[in-house]
């Protein structure tokens, strides 16, 4: 095959859950596949479903001390470990020893973290690495295998804005987040979307693995740009709230002269600037304390080589 790139086997992947405690749809599958492992199993594979944050979903809250996907950085990664330190940075740091360190002989290939969003964003694909042709053939599976369902990726590779992740601890991560899902609820729907799309990439490792080789690709991806918060008066508090024609418009375009805010006295607020960019995580209710109201992206194509795995 042309241009085919020989990949080492996948060997280990880890399924997370509750890595926020109030997004219960990977709580629930993790938990049901931690009694109950069969359908996500596959030849040749270990793969470990694991809650991350256990006091978090017990609380039903997003983090206890602090959010623990910003958290595996260096820095804390490296601190000493005692009491005083937030629980979620131990936490990081005993699932970075049980998972990690990355490129080890022991650590994860694969990591899938479940994320819900209380944003109309679908299924989408959060990808760190736009050079991984791996990740790039994989999320073209899952977005061909969920066909007509529509599958988003958001890229969020940036020069300045770092997220150390839960999941950057393997070589491979990958973030799957389905909205809209209110926090502290389960939806049917919002279920049976994220257990197809681990399904699907469980299916795509597997088939990678045996032998199959899959031609070279492109897919669509939304590359973060941006973070944009609410405006806010002299206190500091918010004072205009997302504009009705942009509530629920994720993914869609979104031009200069379109209004983004609105305050009580009506005064609205228009996105300005000189180009179309595409929103995410619009009106997310864990950004507020962020201060992001939502995202910009832009639109570009991402190729992948052909792949095939080393042992074929």
């Amino acid at each position: 095959m042309t241009s085919c790139v020989a990949e080492e086997p996948i060997k280990k992947i880890a399924v997370f859950g509750g890595t926020h405690g109030n997004e219960l749809t990977g709580v629930f599958l993790v938990t049901h596949w931690l009694k109950n492992g069969a359908e996500i199993q596959r030849e040749g594979l270990e793969v470990k479903p694991f809650i991350t944050n256990p006091r978090a979903v017990e609380k039903c809250t997003r983090y206890i001390d602090c959010d623990l996907n910003r958290v595996f950085n260096l820095e804390n990664l490296s601190k000493e470990t005692s009491e005083d330190l937030p629980y979620e940075v131990r936490r990081a740091q005993e699932i970075y020893h049980l998972f990690g360190p990355k490129n080890s002989d022991n650590s994860y290939d694969v990591v899938f973290d479940l994320h819900n969003t209380t944003s109309n964003m679908g299924c989408t694909l959060i990808l760190e690495d736009s050079r991984s042709d791996f990740l790039i053939q994989m999320f073209h599976y899952i977005k061909t295998s969920l066909a007509p369902v529509p599958c988003y990726v958001y890229l969020i590779e940036h020069p300045s804005l770092k997220y150390a992740t839960t999941r950057s601890i393997a070589k491979y991560p990958v973030g799957i987040e389905v909205g809209p899902q209110p926090q502290g609820v389960l939806r049917a729907d919002i279920l049976d979307q994220m257990r197809r799309m681990v399904k699907h990439a469980l299916d795509f490792i597997h088939h990678f693995n045996k032998g199959k080789e899959f031609p070279p690709c492109t897919i669509e991806v939304y590359k973060i740009m941006e973070k944009v918060d609410y405006p806010r008066n002299d206190s500091g508090e918010v004072a205009a709230v997302i504009h009705p024609n942009l509530q629920d418009q994720d993914w869609k375009p979104l031009y200069p002269e379109d209004p983004v805010f609105v305050s009580l006295d009506g005064k609205i607020i228009t996105l300005g600037g000189d180009c179309t960019v595409y929103p995410v995580f619009v009106n997310e209710a864990a950004y507020y304390e962020k201060k992001e109201a939502f995202a910009k992206t832009t639109k570009l194509t991402l190729s992948a080589k052909g792949i095939r795995s080393t042992l074929h």
